[in-house]
């Protein structure tokens, strides 16, 4: 069976994902959050002092995930399924929050275009792992463990 289209470009999508999210914690708690913060409120630093753990687990799955279909793994679907799932669950919460929070509606235009490129991307790479993971599962499930 032939490889599905685009796996590749899923496999550097997962990666640099991974990537993103570290660098994101390395900066709110090592270099300055005040660069990454859409708001300059308690409410709002408790918020994302919550999402390391949560970001953490997400970073896991993709990265498995790409490590599973780098090395054509059947587990990859699993991982796939758990980083969509865990992708959509936290793109949900975040946009929640913003919403109530009036996040969108921050004075700092590049906080609020930042706050929605995260928002849209989580929902995005979500929605592309688990449609990935389920789509091409007869692929996955053919491949040697």
């Amino acid at each position: 069976m032939a490889e599905p289209r685009f796996l590749r470009a899923l496999i550097a999508l997962l990666w640099i994902a991974f990537v993103v999210v570290v660098a994101y914690w390395v900066v709110w708690f090592f270099v300055d959050r005040s660069a990454l913060a859409s708001l300059d409120t308690p409410s709002y630093f408790a918020f994302e002092n919550s999402f390391p753990v949560a970001d953490g687990w997400l970073a896991v799955t993709w990265a498995a995930s790409a490590a599973m279909l780098g090395a054509r793994r059947p587990s990859a679907m699993f991982w796939l399924l758990a980083a969509g799932s865990a992708s959509l669950y936290l793109g949900f919460m975040d946009i929640l929050f913003d919403v109530e929070n009036g996040v969108y509606r921050a004075p700092d235009a590049g906080a609020v275009v930042t706050e929605i490129v995260i928002n849209v991307s989580s929902l995005a790479i979500g929605v592309w792992t688990l449609w990935f993971g389920w789509a091409h599962r007869r692929w996955f499930m053919q491949l040697r463990a």
